[in-house]
């Protein structure tokens, strides 16, 4: 039996919990990665309440889920970002406009995500850290190594508290690399892992969508950090320049044809998910192949369905012999 096919519920957080489950094992899937808003889960109240993480538990035994990591994605964003309106879509709606008030709400509400994911039996949160420094991702007006260091000093400042809690609850945080976050390519997740080498409880929940796009070949960018990969998601995009598209994509939304880049269901795409199959199994990685599905050009029942068929497909176990032991003499 290969991995656990989970569903990552992020972008399926309008439909209501029980309605969510049901409809992700009749999509075929072994589990769920859950996310901390909308109708899924209220850390907060996981945190505190052993009754809610029973009906949680409940409700997934009762359709035959299994829950191995928590996805806290816009509650780590409001830790690192600051005084950017687009936050108030993620907190509260009573903190609307109170940046110093959002990110406490980060910063506590995280922290509670890990005590959420020990009573629930999970191993990880995946999410993101947010980035003082996004802003400064071309770098004009000038832009100073100085000022780039102290962004990255910031984060880890901001996260250490967080971590400690993470580390008595034996819980790992996995940062999806990711534009708008402060490791969104190669060298700055090089540069955020060294910067939080003391912190082994700090890592990365790979998703080679991200990395398509930008011309990182995914499955290197896989190998390379694979120490530090607690958590993997399977996510296809497709790259289309023609000419007169851009990768930064020109203010157009997801699903426009006329963007550069858009992500695609599983198998639709440009990702080469055998070579990232190949690196996971000399790895020895036993952890979900969590889906998250994004497309805005298809159906999402339909799509998430093949794309749970789809992962099963390209999930080969290893060998367990050498393939010319056969042709010795005895």
């Amino acid at each position: 039996m290969g991995r656990l096919v989970t569903l990552t519920t992020c972008q399926w957080a309008d439909m209501e919990f029980e309605t969510l489950c049901k409809t992700a094992k009749e999509m075929g899937y072994d589990g769920v990665e859950l996310a901390c808003w909308g109708a899924h889960l209220d850390p907060v109240k996981a945190a505190n309440d052993d009754e809610y993480c029973k009906y949680i538990l409940d409700t997934l035994d009762k359709y035959g889920l299994k829950m191995e990591a928590l996805a806290a994605h816009i509650i780590g964003q409001c830790v690192g970002d600051y005084d950017d309106p687009r936050l108030d879509n993620f907190a509260p709606s009573a903190l609307a406009g109170k940046k110093d008030e959002i990110r406490a709400w980060g910063i506590e509400t995280m922290k509670a995500c890990a005590v959420a994911a020990r009573k629930l039996g999970c191993k990880v949160v995946t999410g993101f850290t947010g980035s003082p420094i996004w802003k400064y991702l071309y770098s004009f007006p000038q832009t100073t190594e100085e000022m780039v260091e102290a962004g990255f000093q910031q984060i880890y400042d901001l996260w250490c508290p967080i971590l400690d809690v993470f580390k008595e609850n034996g819980i790992l945080f996995a940062l999806e690399v990711h534009p708008g976050e402060i490791a969104f390519d190669y060298y700055s997740t090089k540069r955020l892992l060294e910067k939080f080498a003391d912190r082994p409880e700090f890592g990365l929940n790979f998703d080679p969508s991200h990395l398509i796009w930008q011309g990182i070949t995914p499955h290197l960018f896989l190998q390379d950090f694979m120490d530090r990969v607690y958590h993997v998601h399977m996510k296809d995009a497709a790259v289309t320049l023609d000419g007169r598209s851009g990768l930064l994509g020109s203010h157009i939304d997801f699903g426009d044809l006329r963007r550069g880049w858009n992500f695609r269901s599983l198998g639709h795409g440009d990702v080469d998910f055998e070579n990232i199959i190949r690196v996971l199994n000399a790895a020895d990685y036993q952890g979900p192949l969590s889906v998250e599905w994004e497309d805005s050009g298809m159906d999402r029942i339909y799509g998430a369905t093949e794309a749970a068929e789809f992962v099963r497909s390209v999930d080969f176990p290893p060998s367990d012999v050498k393939f010319d032991d056969a042709i010795k003499s005895d």
